[in-house]
């Protein structure tokens, strides 16, 4: 199979499974160019959350992860969309209102304290850099402060013995995403 979608990382190098990135993007089309109303099968926290395997020679990860940032975006613009039609501006607003009250409430917690820990003999992340990372959530949401979901979506903490549990804090960052590509 000979594509161009994106640029190849070197033969010694390796990139993003190329057989995985066409389907997946085969599939976004088809999800993509279905008419209103057709129930999705391909979210934008599904694209997210989307990997590939790496291989040699594969496709550059850097252009694919800012082509999903892309896809992203437009899928969470035609989810909005979507849900401001059938709840109307105010129902929406107070549900992106109510959302970013949650994740609030969790991101002032006391610091060390804001998610469950893993045991003293498993990795989670280091909970200082979290605890900073989260004051940055805090300020974009009670102050808007800039912050963006690419840094959020590329945020990385050092893993330690006994941090905080890695699918609580992800899931957090998630919802932060989705709303700020909400209220976008």
């Amino acid at each position: 199979m000979s594509t161009n979608t994106f640029p190849r990382a070197r033969r010694s190098a390796k990139g993003y499974d190329i057989l995985q990135v066409e389907d997946f993007l085969e599939d976004a089309k088809r999800a993509y160019a279905a008419p209103a109303g057709t129930p999705a099968v391909l979210s934008s926290s599904d694209i997210r959350r989307t990997g590939f395997n790496l291989r040699r020679g594969g496709y550059a990860t850097e252009a694919v992860d800012a082509a999903l940032e892309r896809l992203e975006d437009a899928f969470a613009e035609r989810e909005r969309a979507a849900r401001l039609q059938v709840t109307g501006p105010e129902a929406f607003a107070a549900d992106v209102r109510a959302r970013a009250q949650e994740i609030l409430a969790r991101v002032a917690r006391s610091k060390r304290h804001k998610f469950k820990r893993v045991s003293g003999f498993t990795l989670g992340y280091q909970p200082k850099e979290v605890d900073a990372f989260c004051e940055r959530i805090v300020e974009y949401l009670q102050f808007g402060r800039a912050l963006t979901p690419e840094e959020i979506r590329t945020v990385s903490f050092r893993v330690v013995r006994g941090g905080y549990h890695e699918s609580q804090v992800d899931a957090l960052l998630d919802a932060v995403i989705e709303i700020m590509l909400a209220v976008r």
